[in-house]
């Protein structure tokens, strides 16, 4: 079974950053793709950014360029670094973790997600 616990979340200006943490309860990043996925009331969930085990790294079209995922294998920790954030990516961001992480499945594990707010 593995845990997963965000923290980083909260509000922040329009062009303002964020960096979001998400902490494996063990060595996972070598088996398993990390995922950070975010909804919005009212929206349908969005894989917003993945790192798989080869540590590839995909982004939505929406964040490309603003959003860099990455990981801390000492730390057990994956990141979401979110530069110029604007109000659109207001949501509960969930970290997760899956051999594969797709738009089609639900992935295997979640975190409890991290409310981000962007507003001025």
């Amino acid at each position: 079974q593995v845990q997963l616990v965000e923290s980083g979340g909260g509000s922040v200006q329009p062009g303002g950053s964020l960096r979001l943490s998400c902490v494996a309860s063990g060595s996972i990043f070598s088996t398993y793709a990390m995922g950070w996925f975010r909804q919005a009331p009212g929206k349908q969930r969005e894989l917003v950014a993945q790192i798989t085990s080869g540590r590839n790294t995909i982004y939505a079209d929406s964040v490309k360029g603003r959003f860099t995922i990455s990981t801390d294998n000492a730390k057990n920790t994956v990141y979401l670094q979110m530069n110029s954030l604007k109000p659109e990516d207001t949501a509960v961001y969930y970290c997760a973790a899956d051999y594969r992480i797709t738009t089609a499945q639900t992935p295997r594990y979640w975190g409890q997600g991290t409310q981000v707010t962007v507003s001025s």
